[in-house]
């Protein structure tokens, strides 16, 4: 069915629009709510400005350089985040991050957008990110939860331009709406969003302390590994791993290996059940049966609520592919390769053919061994193990040849047991931000109602 719209010539004239999308009816519903209501652009209420637009030389440490990648669903995630010299922060001081400024991206992945917090300080940003600098009327963590509401996501997809690439411009971004909510209403929503970004530092907290409770169980904290400038191997070995490239054999790994030794250690082909990789799903949008695909496999879980979708005649033809409550999930292809989570849902889903599937005997904690395999431990096998030159792939039967260690059961159980409480304290985060995105809704359609 063709749906069409009419709209006052006044209407185009005032905002210098012509095209169909920016009069769409649910648009111009929204409007309607807003207009009954006390309002303010944002460019009345802060300062609005983007980053670096030149070429960067980018350091280990130092000043974080954030991109669009690192704004997400109302906050700045930092394990992926980049860094610069100082030099590139007083160049660029107009974009200099303080706790409390709301990033917005307005490149790629336009419109998420993150509440900047303490820890994330020192920081600065590219040119694919605005930076709002309140001054007036409204907090940073109430204006984060009102963009992401409804009423803030029309007003950036409506205001974005281009074709293949939408993006909204600064000058555009100034002109967004803000409704003015009585002040204890815009508290009550900004401490929502204020408690789901705590939520989200005791996850992170707490997988921190899983991981520093493994590398103190296996001594990794005391290693310090040999960086030699040359380095020989065996013709025996060469023999018998069938590889003749140099990474395969730098000493480092043989020095893990030795150190693992003075624990109780298996290979993981003796204590696995099940290892092999999933298949090319056909994805539905409005499946009922998960998918899960090597971009869903975090730095520390599983990304539950952003994974696709596909029909139950698709997963009911691929058996082998479906992953059970347990199941340790592998990215074997590409930039993050190693990289293993855990599942911990019991809702029925398969995995894409990039994700391999190791399942374990019982009696062996499932999360325990997924922090085993995101240490050095099993970093370093994957850098030995890995194949291939343009792209890196780490197969099942490399996957097989892991040692890894098998430390006392409730030890086991310790570790495991922070890495799930790691994912609910992230899911309660994710809950929280969402419901201050929820209640900002609430209010308003409240408040335009009682007009």
């Amino acid at each position: 069915m063709t749906n069409w719209n009419v709209v006052d010539l006044s209407e185009v004239r005032s905002g210098f629009r012509i095209d169909a999308e920016f009069y769409r009816s649910e648009f111009l519903a929204a409007d309607h709510e807003l207009a009954k209501l006390t309002r303010k652009t944002i460019g009345s209420c802060a300062s609005v400005t983007d980053g670096e637009h030149g070429s960067v030389n980018l350091t280990t440490d130092g000043i974080k350089y954030l991109t669009a990648e690192n704004v997400k669903q109302g906050y700045v995630e930092t394990e992926r985040v980049r860094y610069v010299g100082p030099e590139v922060d007083r160049r660029n001081a107009r974009a200099r991050v303080r706790e409390g400024d709301v990033l917005v991206s307005i490149k790629e992945t336009l419109g998420e957008i993150g509440l900047a917090e303490q820890d994330l300080l020192p920081a600065n940003m590219n040119r694919d990110i605005a930076i709002i600098k309140i001054h007036s009327h409204i907090s940073g963590a109430y204006l984060t939860a009102f963009l992401r509401s409804r009423f803030g996501v029309y007003q950036l997809s409506r205001e974005g331009s281009g074709g293949v690439q939408q993006m909204i411009t600064l000058g555009r971004l100034r002109t967004v709406q803000v409704v003015i909510l009585p002040q204890e209403q815009q508290d009550e929503v900004a401490r929502l969003q204020i408690e789901g970004l705590e939520k989200r530092k005791e996850s992170k907290l707490l997988y921190s302390e899983a991981q520093q409770l493994l590398e103190s169980e296996l001594d990794l904290d005391k290693l310090t590994f040999q960086k030699p400038v040359g380095y020989t191997a065996r013709f025996s070995d060469l023999e018998t791993s069938l590889r003749s490239d140099a990474q395969h054999y730098q000493p480092r790994f043989q020095q893990l290996t030795d150190h693992l030794s003075a624990f109780p250690i298996e290979r993981v082909r003796t204590i696995r059940v099940y290892n092999r990789r999933g298949l090319q799903p056909i994805y539905a949008q409005n499946g009922k049966v998960d998918v899960i695909n090597s971009q869903h496999l975090g730095p520390r879980h599983i990304d539950y609520e952003g994974l696709a979708k596909t029909n139950l005649a698709s997963f009911a033809a691929g058996p082998e592919a479906h992953i059970r409550q347990e199941d340790l999930l592998i990215y074997t292809t590409g930039a993050y390769i190693g990289r293993t989570n855990v599942y911990l849902s019991g809702a029925p889903a398969m995995a894409s053919n990039h994700v391999n599937i190791l399942r374990l005997r019982p009696g062996i904690d499932a999360a325990y061994m997924a922090m085993v395999f995101q240490s050095v431990v099993g970093q370093f096998q994957t850098q030995k193990f890995a194949r291939g030159s343009a792209q890196a792939e780490l197969y099942p039967a490399d996957i097989d040849r892991f040692v890894v260690p098998l430390i006392d059961c409730k030890q086991q159980k310790a570790i495991g047991d922070l890495v799930r409480e790691s994912l609910g304290k992230q899911q309660e985060s994710r809950r929280l931000l969402e419901q201050a995105k929820a209640r900002v809704e609430q209010l308003i359609e409240e408040a335009a109602r009682a007009s």
